[in-house]
């Protein structure tokens, strides 16, 4: 007898494999679909050409202390068009740092310059062929020690903000020119964000330059500061780089040696105040004290004393008066009677 076949496809064992199938099917169209949609995501804005190819060099001499270094990379941080290098010999030349720069392709470069393990000078250069400024830095305080609740994106690019003092007289005028090529970040830079979340003020108050770091609130426009802070004071102005003619010397800039030995002469003077002062109060102790005026009343009530008679001795003529004969001593007397 013939043997009857099977159908395929009516079991249960094939529902569950076509059922299997079109997941499958269905699980495929949605990665195709998701791939065709992030491969339609628009292309960043910061797709320009980088043609400001401005490079800042920031390093120091030897001898700089921790805050020195600690300011050192926050303002690396800040400009992502900054490199670093390694700190220079005291000896050396500052004519050598344009050879640097050249070596490390810079055409910009902010050198701190240590002194005294005390005095920090900052030198902000246009190198190879100038200008270039010397300033004194105060009071500094940096990222982590401010702990300010400002913030900002890495890399992003500053707003600069100046003073209106800065377009009245020439010498702030080239400062000005000087710091907008020196902490702008170029316009599509590699390593930039194309975000503008914050703000870089310098601000002018008692012949000092004052730097400020500020983040941009988007809600309402206001600003919180971020950090670092110093403060720069203007000392000369050269022609070259790191050196040349002097075009500007500030007349109002005293020296820290001169302020120290100020401080140092008023805490003598008024060492010496003391000891004056002592030495009058000595001399008024011992000296006589001023009599006093005689009061007029003192002579009131003081009562006259009985007057003695004066008993006078009467002498006659070629006779010496009564003398007493001198007795020895009592210790001769026992000898002249023994």
């Amino acid at each position: 007898m013939p043997t009857k076949r099977k159908r395929r496809g009516n079991g249960p064992a094939e529902k569950k494999a076509k059922q299997a199938r079109l997941m499958l099917e269905e699980g495929l169209d949605a990665i195709d679909s998701t791939a065709q949609q992030e491969i339609m995501v628009p292309a960043p804005v910061s797709m320009g050409k980088w043609k400001n190819k401005e490079r800042v060099l920031i390093f120091s001499s030897r001898g700089v202390n921790f805050r020195t270094r600690h300011l050192m990379n926050d303002l690396r941080t800040m400009m992502p068009h900054s490199k670093a290098d390694t700190k220079m010999d005291r000896k050396d030349k500052l004519f050598v740092i344009n050879e640097v720069c050249e070596i490390k392709n810079c055409n910009k470069c902010l050198y701190f310059e240590a002194k005294k393990k005390q005095d920090l000078y900052m030198w902000m250069s246009n190198s190879p062929h100038g200008p270039s400024v010397k300033f004194l830095v105060q009071n500094i305080h940096t990222l982590a020690e401010l702990k300010m609740t400002g913030n900002c994106l890495k890399g992003s690019r500053p707003l600069l903000s100046f003073d209106p003092k800065f377009d009245k007289e020439p010498h702030l005028a080239l400062l000005k020119e000087l710091f907008t090529q020196t902490f702008a970040t170029p316009h599509y830079h590699p390593k930039s964000q194309p975000f503008v979340d914050h703000v870089f003020t310098f601000s002018i108050a008692d012949n000092r330059i004052w730097f400020r770091n500020y983040q941009i609130i988007e809600e309402d426009g206001s600003l919180v500061e971020i950090g670092p802070r110093f403060v720069l004071n203007i000392i000369k102005i050269f022609q070259g780089s790191f050196g040349g003619p002097t075009l500007f010397e500030n007349p109002h800039f005293q020296s820290p040696n001169m302020h120290r030995r100020e401080l140092r002469q008023a805490s003598t003077a008024k060492l010496r105040e003391k000891q004056m002062l002592k030495e009058i109060q000595k001399m008024k102790r011992f000296e006589n004290k001023e009599v006093a005026t005689k009061d007029v009343t003192e002579d009131v009530f003081a009562t006259p004393g009985q007057e003695k008679p004066v008993h006078i001795q009467e002498v006659e003529p070629g006779q010496e008066p009564h003398k007493r004969k001198p007795k020895p001593f009592k210790r001769r007397r026992m000898q002249m009677r023994s």
